[in-house]
């Protein structure tokens, strides 16, 4: 969870995000975790700026051969 879409406003004064997207976001992760358990797998979370958490998780795991990501898609006003 990066904490820069969680504090501020976007556009107009709403925040970026509400305290109901947040707990859809929060009982979302917990579905697809609890589903990967039981798959045998897990679900790595972790709450900072994604380029300086990845970074660490690459230093923990240190043989990472490939990192995927995806960028959201910003508003052109």
């Amino acid at each position: 969870f990066d904490p820069r879409h969680y504090r501020g406003t976007h556009c107009y004064g709403w925040p970026k995000t509400g305290p109901h997207r947040l707990r859809f976001l929060l009982e979302s992760v917990k579905d697809l975790r609890e589903t990967l358990q039981k798959k045998g797998s897990t679900l790595v979370v972790r709450k900072g700026k994604p380029e300086d958490v990845v970074h660490d998780l690459i230093t923990q795991l240190g043989s990472v051969t490939a990192v995927v990501f995806h960028e959201e898609v910003r508003e052109i006003l």
